[in-house]
């Protein structure tokens, strides 16, 4: 019977935790994707890991989030088959490690305003560090250390592994 309960329980945790450790960035924080602001300083001591999400909010019609590559960011162009998002809360799944390169497609947004942004993203958040020294990451700025934000992520995921592990241990006593 015990070893029932200890396997129904193991598979609901591999079944909920990635999405429950999973976090949220606001992109912009309370600014959102706007143009005159500095995305790279934001994304600065920032952790994006597979799974989390980026959410781009901005009022709709004023902006648009285009995925690009390398090239496409340093010359804020897009692919011609580019299907912009444009619903003024987007959402995008960061599904695979790697950089990833965002700008606005509206007017002159990204060459003038600056409206860009680049990130790495790491394979998971129990894998062990990055294989390159945050020193090559891309930033505009170095900043006194990780923001606030990335703080809160990182007490949010230690909470929610303390309850998942407290909650495993109590029903295994059960």
């Amino acid at each position: 019977m015990a070893s029932s309960n200890l396997y129904s329980i193991l598979v609901i945790l591999a079944i909920f935790a990635p999405s429950i450790l999973a976090t949220d960035y606001a992109v912009g924080d309370d600014k959102g994707w706007t143009i005159n602001f500095d995305y790279q300083a934001w994304a600065q001591g920032k952790l994006f890991y597979v799974g989390d999400n980026l959410v781009f909010n901005y009022p709709k019609g004023a902006h648009t989030v285009l995925k690009v590559n390398g090239t496409g960011f340093q010359q804020c162009a897009a692919p011609l088959d580019s299907v912009p998002l444009t619903s003024g809360k987007d959402v995008i799944n960061l599904a695979t490690p790697g950089r990833k390169w965002y700008i606005c497609g509206v007017g002159q947004h990204c060459e003038v305003g600056n409206q860009k942004l680049v990130i790495t993203v790491l394979p998971s958040s129990s894998s062990s560090a990055p294989s390159s020294s945050p020193s090559s990451w891309p930033s505009a700025t170095a900043g006194p250390g990780p923001s606030t934000s990335a703080a809160t992520t990182v007490g949010t995921r230690f909470a929610l592994i303390m309850l998942l592990t407290i909650g495993f241990l109590w029903m295994l006593m059960t």
